[in-house]
């Protein structure tokens, strides 16, 4: 996927993974009910600063966390920009 937006210094652009539809058990959950995903995919990632280089790379999938981030839309479609120090893990 290639997206025109080039995140500056520390910060990486990643696509939220869908919220759960159900539950393990079954149970349709509500768009009101949803909770705000904590996992997604690095789409785009900055130059980094001249003595932190970046340790994430485009298409990682990262967790992060809850309240992580700047909601903001591209061409139709959401995404979240945060800095590097945000993301807690690679999985």
């Amino acid at each position: 996927m290639s997206v025109n937006v080039k995140p500056l210094a520390d910060r990486v652009l990643v696509e939220p993974a869908p919220a759960e539809e159900k539950t393990a058990s079954g149970i349709i959950i509500p768009d009101s009910a949803k909770e705000k995903p904590q996992r997604g995919t690095i789409v785009a990632v900055g130059n980094g600063k001249p003595d932190e280089p970046l340790t994430v790379t485009v298409g990682d999938n990262v967790l992060y966390g809850k309240y992580s981030g700047t909601e903001i839309s591209i061409e139709g479609k959401d995404y979240l920009i945060m800095r590097e120090a945000d993301i807690f893990a690679i999985v």
